[in-house]
Formats: structure tokens, sequence, C-alpha cells
């Protein structure tokens, strides 16, 4: 395996030029979440000739790269985010839409890794996954694995890569264990009764006890949830009324709740609808309570990201095992239906906010995270051969 990894970064390398001009090319065309059409075009012409293509999932595909047996899937996301970009650099994106959480680097890093692995001729096959709707509901990871097209190419592992400004630039961050939280998201309407708002004494206000409910909710993760354990409660959106002299009939509140852990996940749950239900009855409204559930929490496999942080050591890369955050990715549906491992790419502090129109990775990100996706690669080769 020693000398396929060499011969690999080898073939890696002949690629960076190609792939930071690839990026670049896709950065300025973003496409929206369930539109990534013409990215997926873009994917597939700049792979070798020959390769067995399968679309998947409305607008994305898979690409097998080697012959027939068990593979190593390498997942990108294809969709960018409705975000005017103001990074103002040539090749801008002018459409609206924006790479503004680095899913340019990631399909580029993926096509050089394709491109190298079929190069060398590796005995164990890669599977590219261009997965559309990561940002967006509903998950295109869920319609990928509905769609048993990892089954059926007897997938084994599956290998993610996010870039990520809170690491310093060549440093990765391979991290077994919980990575990434749970996401669900809730929505709190309380019911009064509507009238003039110098008369409170007619009716229950439902801003009341919205702004109630508001303040307790954040008691949740404080008092119900072990220290040791992250956990979040955010109220996002809060819409009331439309006149400063009238009590509205309603009052809503849209959060987030994010967990680590299974059980806490679930008590959340039953504590939000309690607690929603309790400050609307100490004010006589009612309350009335919607839970979307959303990506489970994300679970490294221990093996693989240990096996990786070494390949990562030997690619030149430093290794960092302890970057956790309560974000969430829909690759944690790959984790729950294969031994999988996210790893996390520095770009630096300079490269601007996940999600910022200002956001830019600098073009060693692409380097850095096609030697990542190797490393990822190859430790899953190696779980897979002994």
């Amino acid at each position: 395996m020693r000398a396929l990894g060499r011969q690999l970064e080898a073939a890696l390398r002949d690629e960076f030029a190609a792939a930071r001009e690839i990026r670049r090319y896709i950065h300025a065309r973003p496409d929206l979440s369930g539109h990534e059409h013409a990215t997926t075009r873009t994917i597939i012409e700049q792979m070798p000739p020959g390769l067995r293509v399968e679309e998947v999932a409305g607008s994305g595909a898979i690409i097998r790269v080697g012959g027939e047996g068990a593979c190593v899937a390498v997942r990108t996301e294809l969709d960018a985010l409705p975000i005017t970009e103001r990074t103002l650099i040539d090749w801008a994106a002018g459409n609206g839409a924006m790479h503004a959480c680095g899913h340019d680097v990631h399909l580029s890093a993926g096509i050089a890794l394709a491109r190298a692995v079929h190069r060398v001729g590796a005995p164990i096959p890669l599977l590219l996954v261009l997965q559309p709707r990561e940002e967006t509901a509903p998950s295109g990871a869920v319609d990928v694995l509905g769609s048993g097209a990892l089954e059926r190419h007897g997938v084994r592992a599956v290998i993610g890569a996010h870039v990520q400004p809170l690491l310093a630039s060549g440093e990765v961050a391979s991290t077994p264990g919980t990575v990434n939280a749970s996401a669900d998201e809730f929505t709190v309407r309380m019911l009064g009764v509507g009238g003039h708002a110098a008369y409170p004494h007619l009716g229950p206000d439902p801003v009341l006890a919205l702004s109630l409910f508001v303040t307790a909710a954040q008691q949740l993760v404080s008092r119900d949830i072990d220290p040791m354990t992250p956990a979040v409660v955010s109220i996002g959106a809060i819409q009331a009324g439309s006149s400063p002299n009238v009590r509205p009939d309603h009052a809503v509140a849209r959060g987030t709740l994010r967990s680590f852990d299974p059980a806490q996940r679930e008590l959340l749950h039953r504590r939000l609808e309690t607690v929603a239900s309790g400050v609307a009855e100490s004010v006589g409204c009612k309350s009335e309570v919607h839970l979307d559930l959303g990506e489970p929490a994300l679970l490294n496999d221990p093996r693989l990201a240990k096996e990786t942080a070494v390949n990562l050591e030997g690619f030149g890369l430093s290794h960092s095992d302890d970057l956790r955050s309560c974000g969430a990715d829909d690759f944690a549906h790959y984790a729950q239906r294969f031994p999988s491992l996210m790893m996390f790419v520095g770009t630096g502090a300079s490269s601007g906010r996940l999600h910022g129109a200002d956001f830019l990775a600098p073009d060693e990100a692409v380097d850095h995270t096609a030697l990542a996706l190797a490393a990822g690669y190859l430790a899953a080769c190696t779980a897979l051969i002994t």
C-alpha cells in the first residue's frame, strides 16, 4: 500500500494545476440545489473516456474508476448557495448564486483524485459521487442512498472532505467519533386572542407567551443536557403582528436543535414541546409545535480516521484530531450505512466565513483537499484489503 501511496501522490500532484483551473470554471458558473445539471456535465467531461457513468438523485451522477468488485466511494457536492458574491475576483459568479461553502473546491479535488486513480490503476476501484442538494431539503444524500447505487457498486466505505477556515491552511482534521451534530428545525406557534393593545386584560397575549418561550428554551441545554455533551437550541426567526397598537392572535418562532447524542436529541424534542405548552398555559394561550427532522449526527469511523491521519502526514500535511462542531452535513446519512470519514481541510481565517458573500478558499485548498481525499481513499483501501 505504501508503493501505491507514492504512485498516487505523484499522479495527483501532476493534476493540481488543471484542478485549480477547473475549480475556477466551476466557481464562476454555480448551480443552485436541484438544478446542478450543468455542473454535473462539466465534471463528467473532465473524466477520462470510457468510465462508467450513471445518473443519480435527479441532477447528480456517480462515476466508477476501475474494474469490478468492492470499491471506495468519494462524495463531492454539486450545489451552490443563493448568495450574491462579493469577492471581487475575476472569476466571481455573477448569476446570484455562489460557491460560498467550498463545493467548487471539493469537486475539483474529486476530479483530480479520480483522474490520478485512473492513471495509476489502483487495485480498489473508486466511485466518485457527484451529489446534488447538500444545502437544501430534500437531502441529496438520502436520495443517493435510496437509489441503491452504492450497494450495486459494492461500496465498502465513503470518504468526504470539507474546507474549514477555522483550521490553518495545510492542516487537516481526521477526527474519530462524532464530528457534526444532528440538526432538526422547529416551529412554535402561540395562539391567543387578537384585540386592542390598550386592553391587555381582554384576551391572552401570544407575544408574551412567545417571549416567555424564547427565554425558557435557552435553558433547555443548560438544565436538561449533560454539560459534557454538545447541544444547541437557537431561535432564528420570530413573526408576530404588524401594528404597535394591535395584539395579534398568534405569534411564531422558528429555530434549530443540535445534538451529538441520539438520546439527548429525543430528550430535546420532548422538552421543547413541554416548555412550549407550559409557558403558553401560564398566560392563557395555547401552543402548537412542529418538528422537522434533519441530518443525524455525523460519526467518523475510528479506524479510517486513524489510518488517514498517517497518510496525511506522509503527504506532508499537518494533522489535527480534535475538530468537532455543531454544524451539520447530510454526509451523516452515508455514515449510518457505511464506514465513513469526513475530514476538514484548513483554509485559514483570511478566506472568510463559510456561507459568507466574501468567502474564498485559496488555490492551495484544492491541492490540500485532493491530498486529503487521497489519504482517506488509501485508508479505506487498506481496510478493504486487510
